[in-house]
């Protein structure tokens, strides 16, 4: 059946496309995107299967619209500050909305029907950076740095078998430290516990690459 016959089915009393879309979003954040299907939704919202297709054509636009939401909660950068702070509180901001949509990370440039919050949040990226003096060439140099980074140790940060710097320490002194006999990793022995012994919490490396990141950045502002 196409999305046009489709759409032409009566919805559900009830029903809107931003809770279609709300309650998709809370179905991936606990199980995952692998396990959304039409059907699946249809259930969670008591409604029937067809009458989805009313506010989304196919799978593909629910996805589309899933990651327009995602980009939604993203700050932007902020007008009345520096570029550095600016886009230092939107990348702990998009890191932040990541580890609430883990399963965002791999849609969020995959999608060539980009939705209007989403069109809104490349704007105003790019004219942070246009505004400070990135040439345009350079400014997609530091979009696409800024997002490399941000993506990846959010891909990184939703693997770690530990949430908290207390986690971290047991791990460390329970399973890591019995794996690494001092005669044979020496090193590794050496920097597990010394990082036990100073309370290391491994969140805070996001905001030290980060700002070497935008310290790298700052004398390319004039460079063409």
């Amino acid at each position: 059946m196409s999305g046009k016959k489709k759409r032409q089915v009566a919805p559900d009393v009830g029903l809107s496309k931003q809770r279609v879309v709300i309650e998709a979003i809370r179905i991936a954040d606990r199980e995952g995107v692998h396990a959304l299907s039409m059907r699946r939704l249809a259930g969670a919202l008591g409604a029937g299967a067809m009458s989805l297709y009313y506010y989304v054509a196919n799978k593909e636009e629910l996805l589309d619209a899933m990651i327009d939401n995602v980009f939604e909660e993203i700050e932007f950068p902020p007008d009345e500050t520096d570029w550095q702070s600016a886009m230092r509180q939107r990348s702990v901001s998009a890191r932040q909305v990541l580890a609430r949509h883990p399963w965002a990370i791999g849609l969020m440039e995959s999608r060539t029907s980009p939705g209007p919050a989403h069109l809104r949040h490349r704007e105003a990226v790019t004219a942070c950076l246009r505004r400070a003096g990135f040439s345009v060439l350079m400014a997609t140099h530091a979009n696409w740095l800024l997002d490399v980074y941000v993506y990846g140790f959010a891909l990184q940060e939703s693997s770690l078998p530990f949430d908290t710097a207390d986690e971290f320490a047991d791990m460390a002194e329970d399973v890591y430290l019995p794996q690494l006999p001092p005669d044979e990793f020496p090193y590794l022995n050496e920097s597990a516990a010394a990082l036990v012994a100073a309370g290391y919490d491994p969140a805070e490396e996001f905001i030290f690459g980060l700002d070497l990141i935008l310290a790298a950045l700052e004398p390319l502002r004039a460079s063409t």
